[in-house]
């Protein structure tokens, strides 16, 4: 038996933000979907990371050069960077066109197309499917070839909502880093066990100034 789809709402880019920290704590508890011949793919956004304008970690600080040119698109859009030659990193724009910045989707909780996410990572535990950033863009899919990509279209790969949904939201420090570890930038869905990297690290303190 097949069973209904998830009502979720494709999110629009007037849904989304500006700022791009206040973007990475809204994308907590939404969801990303991936749409392929087979079916639907989808998970609960359940961490985040913000790199916002001038933060000298983020792939858009040098300025827009071909490789970082979706950085610089209007809120909404994907980023993917292949990372140490082995993983693809997959990011959202953030700002106003023309403003280079982004998030980070760290980790997502698989919900939809189990066993299409499974196909693309056997043997691996429901958990760790799509905990950790290259985790996360294996288990759906995603590559160099949606980097630029609308995702506010509601089709292939988007991002979207699900009405009078809402779920707790922490943050923390950045973790991965070699620089600028100590700003309060990654947001999680606390409990979570989908949720990436130590779990010491995964409190809830109250916002500090960023």
């Amino acid at each position: 038996m097949t069973l209904p789809l998830l009502p979720i709402i494709p999110l629009r880019r007037d849904d989304l933000p500006i700022d791009t920290v206040e973007l990475a704590r809204f994308m907590i508890g939404k969801y990303l979907v991936r749409d392929v011949p087979e079916g639907r793919m989808s998970g609960r956004i359940v961490e985040t990371e913000a790199y916002p304008v001038g933060d000298s970690t983020s792939y858009a600080f040098i300025g827009k050069r071909p490789h970082n040119a979706a950085m610089f698109l209007a809120r909404g859009h994907a980023h993917v960077r292949l990372t140490y030659g082995v993983s693809y990193m997959f990011n959202m724009s953030g700002e106003i066109e023309g403003t280079g910045a982004g998030i980070l989707f760290r980790a997502i909780e698989p919900l939809e197309g189990l066993a299409l996410i499974e196909a693309r990572r056997p043997g691996v535990s429901l958990r760790d499917l799509a905990r950790g950033p290259g985790r996360l863009s294996t288990a759906l899919g995603i590559g160099q070839a949606f980097d630029g990509v609308d995702l506010c279209t509601g089709r292939d790969l988007w991002v979207g909502r699900i009405e009078a949904e809402e779920v707790p939201v922490a943050v923390t420090t950045r973790i991965g880093l070699s620089r600028e570890m100590h700003r309060p930038l990654r947001f999680y869905v606390p409990g979570s066990p989908f949720v990436s990297g130590p779990r010491k690290l995964l409190t809830q303190p109250s916002t500090p100034a960023i």
